[in-house]
């Protein structure tokens, strides 16, 4: 009797920008069943505390959401930051994306809060499947008239870790063998062609393909360049007798 069988093989990379400690993370945790859990936290902000706190996050996302789901994962991480606490810096804020999948099971889980996003490839098409809780993309949806100022509002986030609860927190499920997680840093600079392009060049390969997109991202209208972090999750199928 033939069966099949899911084999995931995952990718990460970050390239740090060039204002300050790098504000992203990025966590791949597996429990002993191969369920899988990946998730990408942007910090808000370019400081030591920024980026010890990121890494910080994506590690508890990563780990509920393996166990618990990809919303648990996410609210437990918001968790940390919900309170400002007495010290007179208060903790810092992110925007994250996480992922669950397992063996067996083709689809993956994602949540999201704030313009972290989640992509599928099913082999022809790139899709975006996450949605930005920005104020730019509020203003193309409801916006009317004040769509054609969504462009110069995209850096206004809407929904972050601090403020998540089940009611600001989005979900979706992929479909699609290859899943990819990207900070801003990654599409705000790198467009959808050019993504969907890299993606087809490296489709086999997810390690290639997060270092292509990390490395692709490119100075923005000021001339920085912001952190720039990659997850790709990709389901191999394979027969065993």
């Amino acid at each position: 009797m033939t069966t099949n069988r899911t084999n995931i093989t995952t990718g990460l990379s970050t390239r740090p920008g060039t204002t300050g400690p790098s504000g992203d993370a990025a966590v791949v945790h597996t429990l002993a069943d191969q369920t899988m859990a990946a998730a990408v936290v942007d910090g808000i902000g370019h400081s030591e505390y920024v980026s010890s706190m990121a890494t910080l996050l994506a590690e508890v996302a990563a780990r509920v959401a393996a166990r618990r789901g990809a919303l648990a994962g996410l609210l437990s991480a918001g968790e940390l930051v919900a309170d400002p606490g007495a010290a007179e810096e208060p903790e810092p804020d992110a925007v994250a994306v996480v992922a669950v999948t397992a063996p067996g099971d083709d689809t993956t889980r994602i949540a999201w809060v704030g313009d972290a996003r989640a992509w599928g490839w099913d082999g022809t098409r790139l899709r975006q499947y996450s949605t930005d809780q920005t104020m730019g993309q509020f203003l193309r949806v409801y916006g009317g008239p004040a769509a054609d100022l969504a462009d110069h509002h995209d850096v206004w986030v809407r929904a972050s870790l601090a403020t998540a609860v089940v009611a600001t927190v989005r979900e979706a499920e992929i479909p699609d063998p290859l899943v990819l997680l990207t900070t801003d840093g990654i599409h705000d600079t790198v467009g959808h062609n050019e993504v969907e392009a890299l993606v087809r060049a490296h489709e086999e390969h997810p390690q290639a393909l997060t270092d292509a997109l990390a490395a692709a991202a490119y100075e923005g209208r000021t001339g920085e360049r912001d952190d720039a972090t990659a997850v790709a999750l990709l389901h191999l199928s394979t027969s065993a007798d």
